[in-house]
């Protein structure tokens, strides 16, 4: 059987003569590039047109084919077509299938509009709004073949940024019924995060709705999960979470028609009451659902977690369903599961519960769950109630003092003085330290903050009965490993934490606390107060510091540790530490240089405080510094102060502002004159 000659150029090989005969010969000469292969002989007959490496012969021919020239050889993909018409003509075909499909042609102007619009500071105002009118006109009426469109979706989202509420109002209308199965595609979920962020109430109504009864199914589902939830947590109301979390229980509580008439509630003990004998196959649907998305580490979602806390308060403790739901948190082996929980509300409270409820190994277990991820913790919301339920409930405060301690403050000095400077600044990573000094004082909280303050509360009442140490003895130890860093911290840094009133409060708490050496942090406290109160900053410095006697809650952190102790309520008056602190004489020495400027200014009470601590030895001699500037001290008891003449200011531009707007003022009983004159200069008049 004889091949067929091959033609310059073709990618198609010669098959050889004999099937199943070795080729060996043909790879060497295929490997050999210095070889060039025989041109073949155009005046031989066919049936005689064998290669001669396939019957063992040699090559009579010794004529070669000349190779053409690599400039201009173009290879043919099919016969008298070069490489660049072959990709055009594949272009083309691409082309015109992508016109063929349905929309084709809208779709593309859609783009267009698009790429215009995208560049917004490009884009006139009136060009603008033809733009996004033409964009309407195009998708009204076929919005859903748009948005289920990876492409043409963006361009419905960009008609939704530039639409009014009214066109806004219109797409979610149009699209009514199809979001659910718009949250199931991969680019269309976005589309309903852009609608749901505009905070229209008519538009949440007509899109949660649609996924009632679809719970179950979307909570698994790749994609739609993460809008479900994000709607959960962000938009959804309190009757529509309760809707939407119900379904969890079972899917009989997927029928919306079963509880049109009744208050709906998603509280699972409220439930269970009313109908305790479905309580088997709830509390099993329950955690089917939530061992599901354990398995499938989806552990991220709110409504997980929300999940979660109604079946543990719905379990009771050293039951078979508490171990067991004990169990599934434990054995997440990579951690991620405890982690995403300390983040929301619902987790962390559930969280704090399992600490509290907890036996030391599972404690133990938790703790070490959460191993760098301290800091993070701290400065969080929710997450930060995490620590200080560890502090409260766990009896082994080594275990605590180890795990938690070197995360928050750190091992190098300068990481040291970083890691609680910064922290002492953030309203919650601050309770990781002063929490152990104040407990559960209001003054520690944010404003708010009742949840925080609930959750510790109901944790102090369970560990009456699971934790075994004193409380004041576990405070003790914990502060006793603690404080040598923040004194260190007050040492090293004392002018960056009392340029801020979170930082003077730390001081403080820190230096009232009988515990640890201070003199090193009151001598720096004392060297910060240094120089004249009235230096005005240079002009080129763009944020010149404050000096601490001219801010509030500088001269009422000086006054404090001067007076050295904590007022009792009970008592009635402070109780000193024991040894005395002796700020006073600390103090003095560094401002007695500026001792009027300090009784004039802001901070004169600290100059009060001065002369009434038992301990100070240089009275005598401030009162005589005093006494030589009576005539300054009189002026400044009888003139306003910066402060009130600027709150006088504030009070003349809102009454003017009510008179312009035409507003009456309320009658008082009895107008109250504002204060006029430095009150601390006042009394040292009167000790003088």
């Amino acid at each position: 059987m004889a091949t067929k000659s091959a033609a310059v150029g073709s990618k198609r090989k010669a098959t050889t003569g004999e099937k199943g005969k070795s080729s060996a010969m043909a790879k060497k000469a295929r490997l050999d590039g210095n070889k060039k292969a025989a041109p073949v002989d155009e005046d031989s007959d066919d049936s005689e047109d064998f290669s001669d490496s396939d019957d063992g012969g040699v090559q009579l021919d010794n004529k070669k084919e000349a190779k053409p020239s690599v400039k201009g050889y173009q290879k043919t993909f099919e016969p008298g077509q070069t490489s660049r018409e072959s990709h055009a003509k594949q272009k083309q075909l691409a082309a015109d299938r992508k016109a063929a499909k349905p929309l084709a042609e809208e779709v593309q102007r859609t783009k267009k509009i698009w790429e215009r619009l995208r560049r917004k500071s490009h884009v006139p105002k009136e060009e603008r709004q033809q733009l996004v009118a033409e964009l309407f006109t195009i998708i009204t009426g076929r919005m859903k073949d748009f948005v289920l469109k990876h492409d043409a979706v963006r361009a419905v989202q960009t008609a939704i940024k530039y639409a009014t509420a009214e066109q806004r109002k219109q797409i979610a209308r149009e699209l009514e019924g199809s979001f659910a199965q718009l949250a199931e595609s991969r680019y269309a979920k976005f589309f309903i995060g852009k609608l749901l962020v505009q905070n229209d109430d008519e538009i949440r109504d007509l899109i949660i709705p649609n996924f009632y009864g679809r719970v179950r199914k979307l909570i698994n589902h790749a994609e739609a999960s993460w809008i479900l939830d994000d709607i959960y947590r962000t938009v959804a109301t309190k009757q529509q979470k309760a809707y939407l979390l119900r379904e969890w229980y079972g899917p009989e509580f997927s029928l919306k028609e079963l509880t049109k008439d009744k208050a709906v509630t998603s509280d699972l003990k409220e439930i269970l009451a009313d109908t305790p004998s479905k309580r088997g196959p709830i509390m099993k649907s329950l955690l089917e659902m939530i061992n599901t998305l354990v398995q499938k580490r989806m552990t991220g979602f709110t409504m997980l977690h929300d999940a979660m806390l109604q079946y543990y308060l719905a379990t009771e403790p050293g039951s078979e369903e508490f171990t067991e739901f004990m169990e599934l948190i434990k054995g997440d082996e990579t951690g991620d599961l405890m982690k995403n929980l300390a983040f929301t509300r619902s987790g962390s409270r559930l969280v704090c519960l399992l600490f509290a409820y907890g036996t030391a190994k599972d404690r133990k277990q938790l703790l070490k769950t959460y191993k760098d991820t301290f800091m993070a913790m701290a400065g969080d919301q929710y997450a930060h109630l995490v620590i200080l339920t560890a502090y409260d409930v766990i009896d082994d405060t080594k275990l605590t003092a180890k795990s938690i301690f070197p995360e928050l403050v750190g091992e190098k000095t300068e990481e040291v003085v970083d890691n609680i400077v910064g922290a002492v600044n953030n309203p919650y990573a601050r309770l990781a330290f002063m929490y152990l000094f104040e407990g559960m004082s209001k003054s520690l909280f944010p404003p708010g903050s009742t949840f925080a303050q609930e959750l510790l509360t109901e944790v102090h009442g369970i560990r009456k009965t699971t934790s075994k140490k004193d409380e004041d003895a576990r405070r003790s130890e914990l502060i006793a490993t603690l404080i040598p860093h923040l004194l260190e911290a007050i040492a090293t840094a004392p002018s960056d934490l009392m340029s801020t009133a979170f930082g003077c409060q730390f001081i403080a708490d820190i230096l009232l606390f009988n515990a640890g050496d201070k003199t090193a942090a009151l001598e720096a406290v004392a060297q910060a107060a240094k120089g004249n109160p009235n230096e005005e900053a240079p002009e080129d410095e763009i944020q010149p510091p404050t000096h601490v006697s001219k801010t509030p809650f500088g001269g009422r952190m000086l006054k404090s540790i001067i007076q050295g102790g904590r007022f009792d309520k009970e008592a009635g008056k402070i109780i000193p530490l024991e040894p005395a602190l002796g700020f006073s004489n600390i103090l003095y020495p560094v401002i007695s240089d500026y001792i009027v400027d300090w009784a004039t200014g802001p901070s004169s009470f600290v100059v009060v405080a001065l002369l009434e601590a038992g301990d100070f030895s240089d009275a005598e001699a401030v009162r005589k510094t005093l006494k030589k500037n009576k005539k300054v001290l009189d002026k400044a008891a009888k003139e306003q102060t910066p402060e009130q003449k600027a709150a006088q200011e504030a009070r003349e531009q809102a009454a003017e502002a009510d008179k312009a707007a035409g507003k009456k003022k309320a009658a008082s009983k009895k107008k109250l004159e504002p204060a006029v004159g430095n009150s601390g200069s006042k009394l040292l008049l009167e000790k003088l």
